[in-house]
């Protein structure tokens, strides 16, 4: 199960949220999003879990859970849709 992350410390590695999770179970990665211009985290992630169970377990436990400084929000991630490209707000001239 794939699992959202949000409202995480900005000084959190992925070995960090890997740890925090893996007490609840099996952990197949932890990942953190970047900005893609500065390289700094953008304050969520996402942690798979193969264990559906476990993977419930730590999401009831871990959401709204305090972890350096920054209470979580966690839950089942939804699956990502396509976004247009670019911006423009949809007008054409």
């Amino acid at each position: 199960m794939n699992i959202y992350v949000g409202n995480l410390s900005f000084n959190m590695t992925e070995a960090d949220l890997k740890d925090a999770f893996a007490v609840y179970g099996t952990v197949q990665s932890a990942s953190i999003i970047t900005d893609k211009i500065s390289g700094q985290s953008r304050g969520f992630g996402f942690v798979e879990m193969p264990n559906k169970d476990e993977a419930e377990k730590a999401i009831a436990a871990m959401n709204g859970r305090d972890l350096k400084g920054r209470a979580l929000k966690v839950n089942e991630a939804k699956p990502r849709t396509d976004r247009p490209q670019g911006g423009g707000f949809g007008r054409k001239y």
